[in-house]
């Protein structure tokens, strides 16, 4: 009943996607503390770089920033990343939320790390991540959330295979840079509602969840997967021409792979662009692992085009660190404000 309801709604958004679009917030100042695209991109790669540095500073950061890398809680400055991050540079997908004073995005970094506690040092790669920050009203970092997929790593001197994505940061990086679409301003006319863009990209999670084979599929025809750097879904052509697009991959594949996709959390949309930055975990049961991930949605007259995401395998239930845990264990959205 849930997934034919969502086929209807989107069919709704597709229909109403020719008509004009009243603004979310017509009419209503913005507060003159408000940080908007430029100045939320750029707090995203001041926070990249006091990483790099190991630099915490309370012009940058609010004294109660909490921080979380890979679901788990750490203090910041020391931990994690922080503790081996050696370049900031990298690939960005950068998704501003002006409205709610968030910024998500997909970058990677460089990191250089010991093979194991007492083996050899190594030289620096990179790593991706999916990352979202909150920006207080005072114009300090407040949230750092990030899900960070390393290498594979050897103990010792010995040799590790590379995992089941490749080394996602070396995939990712070998893109270039984003897709130019990602950057492409929708007329505002044609521009959607939060809401309807929150809805769509949840309807992807629906599709993908439980996947019959026969169930509502919000793609384009020339819908594009992006997984840890590999394209996974798109039209065939010459070179793969076996290749299955978005929507005919559901439809012949993929079924029931996934038992649950739980906590769902949208938290960046740019509705002057059509994109969606969602936190989620997709669920294996029978094989007893879940997968952590930050993805995001380009969404143009009610249909997605573009899916690009970064994750990571984790224990099964693992939680997000940022809901309760009956927000966890729910398959519900949140439009995280």
């Amino acid at each position: 009943m849930r997934k034919a309801g969502l086929a209807a709604l989107a069919y709704a958004i597709i229909m109403a996607s020719a008509q004009p679009v009243a603004a979310q917030v017509a009419g209503v100042p913005l507060d003159p503390r408000t940080c908007l695209r430029e100045c939320l991109e750029s707090k995203l790669e001041a926070y990249l770089s006091a990483m790099s540095d190991g630099a915490v500073s309370d012009d940058l950061f609010a004294r109660h920033v909490r921080f979380t890398e890979n679901g788990v809680e750490l203090p910041l400055g020391n931990e994690g990343l922080w503790a081996t991050t050696t370049s900031p540079l990298g690939y960005r997908l950068i998704v501003p939320d002006v409205e709610t004073q968030q910024v998500a995005a997909l970058v990677t970094v460089q990191e250089q790390a010991n093979s194991s506690a007492t083996g050899p040092q190594r030289a620096p790669e990179p790593v991706g991540i999916s990352l979202r920050l909150r920006i207080d009203a005072d114009g300090k970092i407040s949230e750092i959330e990030q899900i960070a997929a390393r290498p594979e790593r050897p103990l010792g001197a010995n040799a590790a295979p590379a995992g089941p994505f490749g080394n996602t940061g070396a995939m990712v990086e070998a893109l270039g840079a984003p897709w130019t679409g990602y950057s492409e301003a929708v007329p505002e006319a044609e521009r959607h509602t939060r809401a309807e863009l929150v809805a769509v990209a949840d309807a992807y999670f629906e599709a993908v969840e439980r996947n019959t084979g026969s169930d509502y599929y919000p793609f384009t025809d020339n819908c594009l997967r992006y997984e840890n750097g590999i394209m996974t879904a798109g039209p065939p052509d010459a070179e793969r021409p076996q290749r299955n697009g978005c929507r005919r991959q559901l439809e012949t594949t993929l079924l029931g792979a996934v038992t649950s996709i739980r906590d769902r959390r949208h938290v960046a949309v740019d509705r002057e662009r059509g994109i969606v930055f969602s936190f989620a975990f997709f669920d294996h049961r029978p094989i007893n692992w879940s997968w952590q991930l930050g993805e995001l949605f380009k969404i143009e007259g009610g249909q997605i085009s573009r899916i690009e995401a970064i994750f990571i395998r984790g224990p099964y239930g693992m939680c997000s660190g940022w809901s309760t845990y009956e927000q966890c264990r729910s398959e519900e959205p949140q439009d995280v404000r």
